[in-house]
This record gives structure tokens, C-alpha cells and sequence, in this order.
């Protein structure tokens, strides 16, 4: 239990059924103490990975660390000195292929089933239907009028 509860959890609302997930250590922020309506994670899909870290790393002073996923390696992003990622960095998936490269942001929200019924009211979309991801809480990604896409998510309380 302690483990989990100094685990954060990084999520891609990209996959086909299941969002891959992938846990890393946490001193600096806890994504599950974020508020509604705060950006708690960001990830960048792109077609070159490799070059892309290169480009960040030495951009930003940002470390990184390397987590293999089944199909392809998810390279999580931090601050220099940090324990905890901030983001990630992944290939656009094969279902996704034509899509630009692009920086991806999750919002915590206090319930996600309700944000995303009120975004379709606001003439909004759901892109990916709300779901649970085990042990770490529920998402879903949905688009603004304008066509831009945004994830929320609500994290599990700690115990």
C-alpha cells in the first residue's frame, strides 16, 4: 500500500481498448492532489520519439526515463532534479497514423462522466468515451467546438 501511495501513474487515452499505463515515483507533484479544472499530465506524440527527446532534453534541461510499453517505448519527461515526470513522450499510435505531432494535455476534473456529458451540451464531442483505468481512475478525451482535444481525468483518492 505504502508503494502505491507514493506511486503517480502517467496514462495515453491513445490506445485502441486499454490505456496503457505505467507508473513512476513521485516526490515533487502527485497528480491525484491536482484540483478541477488543473492540468495535471502532458504528453507528446510524435512520429520521431528519439528526436523529439533530443529536442526537449536539450531545449528545456528536462531528464528523461525510458518505460517499455508492449508495442513501443514511452519516454517520461522531468524536471531537471526532479523525481516525478511531468509528461511523456510516445509514437503516435498506429490507429492515430496521419495525425500531426502533437503536445497533449489531461485536465483532473471532479467527475468525468459528468465534464464530458456537459462538454456535448456546450457543443462539444467525446472523442474516447469515459473509462476506468485500475488503480489509477477514470478518463475520457473530448473535443472543443473548435476541433481541439483535451483529456480529463479524475484520479483515485489515496487510502
Amino acid at each position: 500500500m505504502r508503494e502505491q501511495a507514493e506511486l503517480g501513474l502517467l496514462v495515453s487515452p491513445f490506445t485502441n481498448n486499454e490505456a496503457e499505463t505505467r507508473k513512476t515515483k513521485t516526490t515533487n507533484m502527485d497528480p491525484t492532489e491536482t484540483k478541477h479544472g488543473q492540468f495535471s499530465w502532458n504528453e507528446l506524440l510524435t512520429t520521431d520519439p528519439t528526436a523529439a527527446t533530443k529536442f526537449y532534453t536539450q531545449l528545456f534541461g528536462w531528464t528523461t526515463q525510458e518505460w517499455p510499453m508492449p508495442d513501443f517505448t514511452y519516454t517520461v519527461v522531468r524536471l531537471a532534479g526532479a523525481d516525478m515526470g511531468q509528461g511523456g513522450i510516445m509514437p503516435i499510435p498506429p490507429h492515430a497514423q496521419g495525425m500531426p505531432p502533437a503536445w497533449f494535455s489531461y485536465v483532473t476534473v471532479d467527475n468525468v462522466d459528468a465534464t464530458a456529458k456537459q462538454a456535448e451540451k456546450l457543443g462539444g464531442k467525446i472523442m474516447v468515451e469515459p473509462r476506468d483505468i485500475p488503480e489509477v481512475g477514470r478518463f475520457a478525451v473530448l473535443q472543443d467546438p473548435q476541433g481541439a482535444a483535451i483529456a480529463v481525468i479524475t484520479y483515485e483518492k489515496k487510502k
